[in-house]
């Protein structure tokens, strides 16, 4: 090291001695004094590298995840058009959505979606959901805990703008209300150890939905309390089949208990080849309904089916049936029929042109057209498959 140092010094006098000579004009002319310099100056530049402790490499990762949150809006606008009424078109601003995701630790993750939809003209905004979701309980379980759509059915979960029609369906709207079921809580769920396909049961215990047809929130202990169970098989690389069963119990609005049950069955066609290009979807949910009352037990029920045909790159087609009673009135029997054009112009944003109507025999047909944009702006989470 003394060596290296010694030697290090010289050159930098020398160096330094060959700059002051170079600096008269006279050696400036002799170009081999010039190569002699920048010789000794790269020979320089190495002892001093040699000389430097080499540092080690700094880890370009951050260590901890980011503070800030995913943020996303997603707005849903509308024209309308009625078969009934004075005022039979109109424009809506139908909602406007921000979600804030984000994992708090290795060991949670919260969600928070914040509203503003359209009251009858007016805008008016709503905590949809904020709860907490646990990522490392032991033996497959998954904790939940806040305000948040219940596991019920198949759409339950799904938020309007993600669904492939602008309406939802009439047993949902009677049975459960426009918003679906939405309740604060605490819910758990397994991933049952299957090496034959997937399986996942859920309990949830929620203190009641305040504007829901089937349910209230009881003066006492009651709570209503929800279970899911979800099967679902590979039926080969282009085709899933997936069956889900559901059961509610809780206080109704007579003070008495109103008990649901449901069953949905989803096929999904995606072929490998022409993924992008062709899919179908054929789904069915069915749900019935036994109400408590002072007098009489009332036994009601409700179904859809719809088919979803992707025939182009960013077109689809969905049609669907409804029938439905009301949770108290088991003489109801409405029906209704819809067919939805969608048009996905890119990831982030989607058209859609609907008509519906419906019918019974307790009033006249009505029919409603809708052009519907949803956009997106900020992070897009993956949809429930």
């Amino acid at each position: 090291m003394a060596t290296n140092l010694n030697k290090f010094v010289i050159r930098t006098l020398t160096c330094f001695t060959l700059w002051a000579l170079f600096s008269y004009s006279a050696v400036a002319q002799d170009p081999d004094s010039v190569v002699a310099v920048d010789s000794l100056l790269l020979e320089l530049q190495r002892d001093l590298g040699a000389l430097t402790p080499s540092l080690p490499r700094q880890n370009t990762f951050r260590a901890r995840p980011a503070t800030n949150p995913d943020i996303s809006v997603i707005g849903d606008i509308r024209a309308l058009i009625f078969s009934e009424g004075e005022r039979n078109f109109d424009f809506e601003l139908h909602e406007v959505e921000t979600a804030f995701k984000s994992v708090i630790d290795p060991f949670a993750r919260a969600e928070i979606y914040i509203a503003a939809h359209n009251e009858d003209g007016d805008i008016e905004f709503e905590l949809e959901e904020a709860y907490l979701t646990t990522l490392a309980l032991p033996h497959q379980l998954q904790l939940k805990a806040g305000k948040f759509r219940s596991n019920v059915g198949k759409i339950n979960r799904i938020h309007p703008h993600a669904l492939p029609f602008p309406d939802i369906p009439l047993v949902y709207e009677n049975y459960f209300g426009l918003e679906g079921l939405n309740d604060q809580g605490v819910g758990l769920s397994w991933l049952i150890p299957n090496n034959s396909f997937y399986q996942e049961v859920s309990l949830e215990i929620t203190r009641g939905p305040h504007h829901s047809p089937s349910f209230d929130v009881a003066g006492n202990n009651r709570f209503l309390y929800t279970t899911h169970l979800k099967n679902f098989w590979d039926l080969s690389a282009d085709a899933t089949l997936e069956l889900g069963v559901s059961g509610l119990s809780g206080p109704n609005q007579r003070g008495m208990t109103s008990f649901l049950g449901g069953a949905d069955l989803t096929y999904k066609w995606k072929p490998v080849r022409f993924n992008t290009y062709q899919s179908f979807t054929a789904q069915m949910e069915v749900f019935l309904s036994k109400m408590e009352t002072n007098d009489d037990d009332i036994s009601t029920w409700g179904f859809y089916a719809l088919a979803s045909y992707q025939f182009a790159g960013r077109w689809f087609f969905t049609g669907r049936f409804d029938h439905s009673d009301l949770p108290d009135d088991p003489d109801w029997n409405e029906n209704g029929f819809s067919a939805t054009l969608t048009w996905y112009v890119t990831e982030f944003q989607k058209i859609e042109f609907g008509i519906r109507r419906r019918w019974s025999e307790h009033f006249d047909s009505m029919y409603t057209g809708v052009v519907r944009a949803v956009f997106v702006m900020g992070t897009h989470g993956a949809h429930e498959y």
